[in-house]
């Protein structure tokens, strides 16, 4: 996650002493169930309202939650499908809060209204997420559900009003970024905390010119928003937080932003994001699916790394034996072709790497989504020219999740 608030805020006051902060276990994203109301186009989970076989239990879960613990793991974040179907999602949250873990939800929002408001607010969720897709034609059609707008920004403003912290989720696509300026104002209007955009983790788009391919436009225009409308808040004191996730070419923008806008804090931000390091799969962001399953990060859900049902996560997740898991644990991570001889390496961290494996099955090749070009990177074609993606034997990491 990419926290241009925190790094725009420190434009404007810099820490006189900056430090890289090393967490004590992994951020764990934990998909509960995988059951959900509605059918949304970008789902990562392939949820469909209907019961899937094999998922942890209650003592299951407790379990695990013991063990993440004493493993140093800091945040949980609970989500499915949708985890408001679990009927012990309330049991789960409250352990996982008198464990003293940060919780978060995250939730499409629907299910949350006047009979179950009060009990969510109980237990003291510290941040709450709800996917917006765009205004309500538009995230009716994501959700393909009609009424699924209302009905989350219904839950957003309860959410608000019982002082739970609330935040918008967005995913732009070619059908939706263009509504990012009217989500700007709803998150003014509904004083809603915080935005967190995910940047869609597709499949690929090759090594063509970033600067005018028509999704790495989109991106650069939206990040271009996200940093104008973050500047603004610096300026005048509020307090919302943006966020991004899914790219970390992002931190690299930033840098580009800050050359233009506070050329004097150039140096000072380039070794705070350095020091970030950019993605962190396999590192400090972890996920658990519903059947127990262990992947680097959520998007990781066609490779096993272990069960959690079998093996406990702290075995699992310090195991280098894993080919993936050694590269990701690498420092610097075996890159290739344009991330392997990019100037900003230590900042993003080369990036997302499954959208490098979807490409071309090889996960340390080139990132397909970096919207910056070799000149902005500092890079020349004839550096990385013979470089080629080399697919990875993972066949026996593979899984196939019940149906």
């Amino acid at each position: 996650m990419f926290r241009i608030s925190q790094y725009m805020q420190e434009l404007k006051a810099p820490l006189t002493d900056p430090r890289a902060r090393k967490p004590a276990g992994p951020v764990v994203i934990w998909n509960l169930i995988r059951r959900c109301n509605l059918t949304c186009k970008h789902c990562y989970s392939i949820s469909a309202d209907i019961d899937f076989p094999g998922e942890l239990d209650t003592q299951q879960v407790f379990g695990v939650m013991d063990d993440l613990r004493s493993f140093g793991v800091p945040v949980l974040i609970l989500s499915g499908g949708e985890p408001l179907l679990r009927p012990d999602i309330y049991d789960i949250s409250q352990r996982a809060k008198d464990m003293g873990f940060y919780v978060g939800l995250s939730t499409n929002g629907t299910m949350i209204d006047e009979k179950n408001i009060d009990r969510i607010a109980a237990v003291g969720y510290d941040y709450v997420g709800i996917s917006i897709d765009g205004i309500r034609e538009t995230h009716d059609r994501f959700r393909q559900k009609q009424g699924a707008f209302d009905a989350s920004m219904h839950a957003i403003r309860l959410c608000r009003d019982a002082g739970i912290k609330i935040g918008m989720r967005f995913t732009p696509t070619q059908d939706n970024a263009q509504e990012l300026p009217q989500l700007l104002d709803l998150m003014g209007e509904e004083q809603v905390d915080k935005l967190y955009v995910s940047h869609l983790n597709y499949g690929g788009r090759g090594n063509r010119n970033r600067r005018s391919d028509v999704v790495h436009q989109t991106s650069r225009w939206v990040m271009d928003l996200l940093f104008d409308a973050c500047w603004a808040d610096i300026q005048a004191d509020r307090k919302r937080e943006f966020v991004t996730g899914n790219n970390d070419a992002d931190g690299v923008y930033l840098l580009q932003w800050v050359q233009r806008h506070v050329p004097e804090q150039y140096d000072y931000m380039r070794k705070r994001l350095a020091q970030w390091g950019g993605n962190s799969s396999g590192v400090n962001i972890a996920n658990i699916d519903n059947l127990g399953n262990v992947h680097p990060d959520t998007f990781w859900w066609n490779y096993n790394l272990g069960n959690v049902k079998e093996r406990p996560f702290s075995d699992i997740w310090v195991d280098t034996s894993d080919p993936l898991m050694a590269g990701m644990k690498s420092s610097p991570r075996p890159l290739k072709g344009r991330c392997r001889v990019c100037h900003y390496q230590d900042v993003c961290g080369g990036n997302t790497r499954v959208r490098a494996f979807q490409l071309t099955g090889d996960p340390w090749w080139e990132d397909p989504a970096c919207y910056l070009d070799d000149d902005e990177l500092g890079i020349n074609k004839a550096d990385y020219a013979t470089d080629r993606p080399e697919p990875m034997a993972l066949e026996t990491r593979v899984i196939r999740h019940a149906s």
